[in-house]
């Protein structure tokens, strides 16, 4: 199956963000506003699709707080926690989730990709620093694509780039999910059971055509 691609979500997927990405939207919004969101909030919000841009959604918050910051203040705040002078950042929170050898195994059989909301050099710092012996090819980051999910124009890129290769696609949000079923293909939805909204998003990922739903990534090989 070496003619088949499997495009990776990367937030929650391969890398646990709770302490990254999450707690950079918390600090973030509470820096501008005194008041610190919830991640059931935020979570609830992520449900709902749209809000697959943390900055916007960081920036959603700080408005529904009364709160007027410009969108690109919010940005550069962000960056600047989650990134830190390059040793302190909340991005070297992150832990890698997949164990060892499932991609070693996995490349063996697929092509492995990436198409993330992410900025492509922060997916790319992210991927040498833990599993820099495995290659994806491409790493579609959102700066690459004019629209964001959950429209697929990241999904269709990449298979523009492998034609005849076909596709499955892993990711932990409705708007993953919503991507996918756009793009015709198959989908593997990531419902961590630490999730506060476990059970929800498990039924919007059977709403949208799931062929699997799975605790986290190293359930993988068991459906493929």
């Amino acid at each position: 199956m070496v003619n088949c691609l499997l495009v990776f979500d990367m937030d929650g997927v391969l890398v646990e963000v709770t302490e990254s990405y999450r707690e950079t939207i918390q600090q973030t919004v509470e820096h501008f506003t005194g008041q610190r969101p919830s991640r059931t909030l935020i979570q609830d919000i992520k449900n709902q699709g749209g809000w697959n841009d943390d900055w916007s959604l960081s920036h959603k918050l700080i408005a529904e707080a009364g709160v007027r910051v410009e969108f690109q203040t919010v940005v550069d705040y962000f960056q600047s926690i989650f990134h830190g002078d390059g040793t302190n950042g909340l991005i070297m929170r992150e832990r890698w989730i997949a164990a060892d050898g499932l991609f070693e195994r996995l490349s063996e059989r697929f092509r492995l990709a990436v198409f993330t909301g992410r900025l492509k050099w922060e997916a790319e710092f992210t991927l040498r620093r833990f599993i820099p012996q495995v290659a994806f090819d491409p790493i579609v980051g959102m700066e690459e694509v004019s629209r964001l999910k959950p429209h697929p124009e990241g999904l269709l890129l990449i298979r523009s780039l492998h034609p005849g290769s076909g596709l499955y696609y892993v990711g932990d949000s409705v708007d993953d999910a919503r991507c996918a079923l756009a793009a015709g293909a198959p989908f593997i939805g990531i419902a961590s059971p630490a999730n506060p909204r476990h059970g929800e998003l498990v039924r919007l990922f059977e709403e949208q055509k799931a062929i699997a739903v799975l605790d986290d990534i190293n359930g993988l090989e068991s459906v493929l």
